[in-house]
């Protein structure tokens, strides 16, 4: 028995959890996270652990980890310098994406460049025909002048995208083949071996994102598992994914492409275990960091998954947890256009230099500067002792906004976040819109670092009438590390009508996937448990340009069952269009398997409640509403199951702090989460 370390790099504090498995007790703790050495403060962090809780590197058992360095090198435009080859003809694939404007309210907004520039898109004689059969074999001399093009370009590494390599790669392993001979030393990445899947433009820009990203996470990871070793950390760390699952360090290195929104995936993960926990069946997740707002809506603990999330401004069309970004986070810089408009975000003052009332050299204010303003941050350190806020540099930030608005500082500081709030309130009711469902219906579970202070006010805005507070709410990220079960997804196209004479063709597709994805548990991962398959189909009616997907049963491709498969998407369809044909001819396009291992999960059992209201001994100055009030001050681990008390109040803790306002109140659950409602709110049907 040992330790399970879960470890999230954050933009401004990076998150430990550390789970002991004979006592399980659990431990966290945050350190300042250092974009200019990524992997520092994961060192940092373990001095800090063996120094507070005498647990030496040598007794973690289990060590988990998701990092910002892939997601970091494609918004800051670091990643590998690539060049693209494509067949003949196709020169324009990353130009022309999908011809949509990003925002489709704004007529000014632009598409972003190219991820590989189109003087570094070179063409190679080359055609594969939608069967897969070869028209046009790439010749040796084609390919030589190809790499000749692409070293005088200075190509870091080169990425295949043929025509139709989803049903038939044979040509992009060719050419791959025949570069490693003539350039050993050049990276070069087939798209049909990072995702193959129909559609050039999305097959493509999938593959340069991993082409841009895979060389620098690489090398990250590869230095991280240097350090742990000779810190003597004796187990090998798994990386966090961004579809919620973990996978071996040596899979990350080959596969940099699936841990890129890893920290965002597993926080809804650790989300929906809480979820679970506190009774709550509907649950919408709002992770608030130094840089974002992460959303999504959870069901029973599970998140939705889809693919095309945005990584800075360009998708990635592997499955993903479905999570919406909004840019507020606590280190969201405030300030004032030439127009007199106040403004928040998208840009944050990050780890370094921070905001203002971090006393690390910030100029400029913040959403975290508001807070400390009105009085809700300053009574306790924040990040277990890594910064003490400052009020007073708070106070002197916000002047000269204040003086730019008319305003006192007090009622621009309350300014700040109100306009954070109509922020995050207005992309909130999009993604509830878009789902077709009310608030209403929903908890909001707020965790991060700055969930907690933010949650009530949006809870208010949106009308929720529960907010959940987590035990830990700061680093639960690193929590769902330690939750994440191994996981990985398969796809392969197979563009069939629903016949009875293609059954045959499916289950033989189905055979071939089922056990690649075993291969993949059993072998590269060494799981030696059960396996759990998930199964779906990429399903239209003929005539269709887009796919739904639909849940499958393994029992209905191996008997054949046409009609259970059809009745599956006509059924699907209905729920998402309200409407459905019956008597319309269906095709499958792609089939999917999503298989999953299950890891050990920390035991955190229930505890006994004893009902109290407590009174706070304290009271604090908050200016709320434009008036100062008493608000009572607790400390979270003061708290015990069963005890309760009355808004408004602030919450310290070592790595978050909650601000109760008038009209909630509170209760510890037997899981020690901090419920708050509005007040005269009952438990409702979504508990």
């Amino acid at each position: 028995m040992g330790y399970r370390v879960g470890v999230d790099i954050g933009g401004t504090f990076t998150d430990f959890c550390v789970f002991d498995e004979d006592s399980s007790a659990l431990r966290t703790l945050k350190v300042l996270s250092r974009p200019d050495a990524p992997g520092a403060e994961v060192l940092q962090g373990l001095d800090e652990i063996e120094r507070r809780f005498a647990i030496s590197p040598r007794a973690i058992s289990y060590f988990t980890h998701g990092s910002t360095v892939g997601v970091n090198s494609i918004i800051q435009g670091t990643g590998a310098k690539l060049c693209l080859f494509v067949t003949a003809g196709f020169r324009d694939v990353l130009e022309l994406a999908r011809l949509k404007i990003p925002d489709p309210y704004d007529l000014f907004s632009r598409r972003p460049p190219p991820l590989v520039p189109r003087d570094r898109v070179i063409e190679l004689g080359e055609r594969m025909n939608a069967a897969g059969e070869a028209e046009l074999v790439p010749s040796d001399a084609a390919i030589s002048e190809a790499l000749r093009q692409a070293e005088r370009a200075g190509a870091e590494g080169i990425v295949l995208a043929f025509l139709h390599s989803y049903t038939n790669p044979a040509h992009e392993r060719l050419v791959k083949a025949r570069i490693a001979e003539l350039s050993p030393s050049l990276p070069v990445f087939c798209s049909a071996d990072v995702w193959p899947i129909v559609r050039e433009y999305e097959r493509t820009i999938t593959a340069c994102i991993h082409g841009s990203v895979q060389p620098r996470v690489s090398h990250y990871i590869g230095r991280l598992e240097a350090a742990l070793t000779a810190r003597g950390v004796a187990p090998a760390p798994m990386i966090t994914k961004s579809n919620g699952g973990v996978m071996t360090a040596a899979a990350g290195k080959d596969r940099s492409i699936e841990m890129l929104l890893s920290g965002t995936a597993a926080g809804v993960i650790g989300a929906g275990f809480v979820a679970q926990r506190s009774g709550f069946s509907r649950v919408m997740s709002l992770d608030i960091g130094g840089t974002s707002a992460d959303v999504a809506l959870l069901r029973d603990g599970m998140p939705d998954f889809r693919s095309g999330e945005l990584v800075g401004r360009y998708p990635i069309y592997l499955p993903t947890v479905s999570v919406s970004s909004i840019g507020a986070g606590g280190g969201s810089v405030a300030s004032v256009d030439t127009l007199g408009v106040l403004r928040v975000g998208p840009e944050s003052a990050g780890s370094t230099p921070g905001p203002a009332c971090y006393g690390r050299g910030g100029e400029r204010a913040t959403i975290t500067d508001a807070f400390a303003a009105l009085g809700v941050l300053g009574s306790g350190g924040l990040g277990y002792g890594a910064v003490n806020v400052d009020r007073e540099r708070a106070l002197a930030v916000l002047a000269p906004l204040a003086a730019g608005l008319s305003r006192d500082v007090a009622a621009t500081a309350e300014a700040i976040v109100d306009l954070a709030v109509a922020n995050m309130y207005r992309e909130i009711s999009r993604l509830f819109s878009q789902v077709g469902e009310e608030p209403s219906g929903y908890a909001l579970l707020a965790f991060g670092g700055a969930g907690p202070m933010l949650g009530c006010l949006v809870a208010e805005a949106i009308g929720m009438e529960a907010v959940i507070i987590p035990e830990t709410p700061g680093v639960l990220a690193a929590l769902g590390g330690l939750l994440a079960d191994l996981r990985s997804d398969f796809v392969r196209v197979v563009f069939l009508d629903m016949t009875a004479e293609a059954m045959g063709r499916l289950a033989r597709a189905f055979e071939g996937l089922a056990a690649e994805a075993r291969d993949w548990l059993h072998g590269s991962q060494g799981h030696s448990g059960e396996a759990a398959l998930t199964i779906s189909g990429d399903m239209r009616y003929r005539g269709q340009s887009y796919e739904i997907e639909t849940p499958l049963e393994a029992a209905w491709i191996a008997a054949g069952d046409q009609a259970a498969i059809t009745a599956a998407f006509h059924a699907k369809h209905a729920e998402i269009y309200g409407h459905a044909d019956d008597k319309a001819a269906v095709q499958i396009v792609a089939l999917r398997v999503v298989i999953a291992g299950r890891t050990p999960k920390p035991a955190l059992p229930a505890r006994e409640m004893t009902r109290t209201h407590v009174v706070a001994s304290r009271k604090l100055t908050v200016t709320h509403r434009g008036a100062d009030i008493a608000a009572g001050l607790f400390e979270r681990r003061e708290l015990p199951p069963g005890s309760h008390f009355d808004g408004p109040a602030v919450v310290i803790q070592d790595d978050s702090t909650t601000w109760v306002p008038p009209g909630f109140t509170g209760e510890v659950d037997a899981y020690a989460n901090l419920i708050l409602r509005r007040s005269g709110m009952e438990r409702s049907s979504m508990t």
